[in-house]
């Protein structure tokens, strides 16, 4: 009997000691953060890859180029609407992410500058969007009204981005996850009401858009827990962001015009139904989508918040460039192990694209890993010189492009994977060096 009292003392006393262990409770941090995160992400891009797929199967080949182009272009007007803010203000911010008026005020100078890049960003993108669907040949009534059915989802996404930072820095995600999941249900919701009466590209267009201004005052409520919404722009603090706003503006207008090269390319010189093929394959990306987004979420505010030990920073950066490559490899292997079965998922007009689904997953995993260590970078201030980084990325879509069919979907898709290519090995090497240096001047 006394033995087994002792063996029972023993097993609560090691209990005892795994619960007060630090490495248990960041263990046990990492877990509940990763399946509030985790599940929460896995039913929105559920959600978004049912709309997704509802949109591509509801419109027209024709409808369903014109949303491609809409598509791509809101991407790339959002990118040169930021320019580096949001990645100064998540630095800033990541500075003070404790005080409420000081986080408030990098808040508030952050969203006055996104207001006048935003019209900056319509002013050139809108002229671009409008020649590339009159080169799918839609008419000029057609091309407006699609043009204007993009505006209220694009501002609103501009300004939902930098009112999630201050949660995020402070790692209240759970909020941030039923907005979302409320968001993608709102979104799909009105997907299915006005698709089967309206299957066009404009109405889906406006549908996508519309929730997001709900999703933007319920982000308020929350982000004004963490940062006072009351506080004016700061001048000091507008300095600091528009210093990382300098660095990274050239790269970003780059960006907007390399980031989607593929896209308007296929748009000039393809034909409609490459276009539209393009546009259904790239809908399956969704899946990376998933990662980079608990990525953006949990990792990146972390890395931003580290201190300025060379030592810690390299052993990180290397722990999430093996995880990126782990994942990445993982998922292009299961998709080409299962792509008859994932094709089946997009409807009889994409059957038979097997490679090619192959191909896009391989390139949007590079492009994710080159972008994310990219994000990884200017988290820390770091922003790779304008002077280096374009010339190289065009000098590789100009030999791409001169060496490989592009008007072409296998083409296309062979021309992404080698911009990916060079895009990862230059911001992964670059984040090592920038590391490494700062090394040695904290050693001198």
């Amino acid at each position: 009997m006394c033995v087994k009292y002792t063996s029972i003392t023993s097993m609560k006393a090691l209990v005892q000691r795994v619960y007060s262990n630090p490495s248990y409770a960041k263990v046990l941090e990492w877990s509940k953060l990763l399946t509030i995160t985790g599940s929460a992400q896995v039913v929105v891009q559920v959600i978004g890859f049912a709309s997704g797929i509802l949109i591509i199967r509801l419109l027209s080949t024709q409808e369903y180029a014109f949303y491609t182009i809409v598509s791509t272009m809101s991407g790339a007007m959002i990118m040169l609407a930021d320019g580096g803010i949001s990645t100064g203000v998540l630095a800033q911010g990541g500075k003070v992410w404790q005080s409420k008026e000081k986080l408030g005020v990098v808040i508030a100078t952050g969203i006055s500058l996104r207001k006048r890049f935003s019209i900056i960003s319509l002013l050139f993108a809108i002229p671009a969007m409008l020649f590339l669907l009159r080169q799918q040949h839609a008419t000029w009534g057609i091309a407006i009204l699609i043009t204007v059915s993009l505006i209220p989802g694009f501002l609103s996404t501009l300004f939902g981005n930098l009112l999630d930072i201050a949660p995020k820095l402070r790692q209240d995600i759970s909020p941030l996850q039923k907005i979302q999941v409320l968001t993608n249900l709102g979104r799909l919701a009105l997907l299915c009401i006005s698709l089967f009466i309206f299957p066009w590209a404009f109405i889906a267009i406006l549908a996508a858009g519309l929730p997001q201004i709900w999703a933007n005052r319920r982000l308020e409520k929350v982000s004004s827990s963490y940062a006072d919404r009351n506080q004016k722009a700061d001048p000091v603090i507008q300095k600091e962001i528009l210093g990382t706003v300098k660095r990274t503006l050239p790269d970003a207008i780059y960006s907007c015009l390399s980031g989607q090269v593929t896209i308007w390319l296929l748009s000039i010189f393809g034909s409609t139904v490459a276009l539209s093929q393009l546009g259904a394959l790239s809908r399956l990306s969704v899946i990376i989508n998933l990662f980079n987004i608990l990525f953006y979420t949990l990792v990146l505010p972390r890395f931003a918040r580290l201190p300025n030990n060379s030592i810690l920073l390299i052993k990180r950066y290397a722990q999430i460039q093996v995880g990126l490559l782990f994942l990445t490899s993982l998922i292009v292997t299961v998709i080409w192990f299962f792509s008859s079965e994932v094709l089946w998922i997009l409807g009889p007009k994409f059957s038979g694209l097997t490679n090619q689904l192959v191909l896009i997953m391989a390139a949007s995993c590079l492009s994710s890993i080159a972008g994310l260590s990219f994000y990884l970078c200017t988290s820390r201030g770091w922003v790779i010189n304008p002077v280096i980084s374009i010339p190289v990325n065009i000098l590789s879509i100009i030999c791409g492009a001169y060496l490989l069919d592009v008007s072409s979907l296998h083409g296309i898709l062979i021309l992404n994977i080698v911009i990916a290519i060079v895009n990862m090995t230059m911001h992964v090497s670059y984040g090592i060096i920038r590391i490494l240096t700062a090394s040695k001047i904290n050693t001198a």
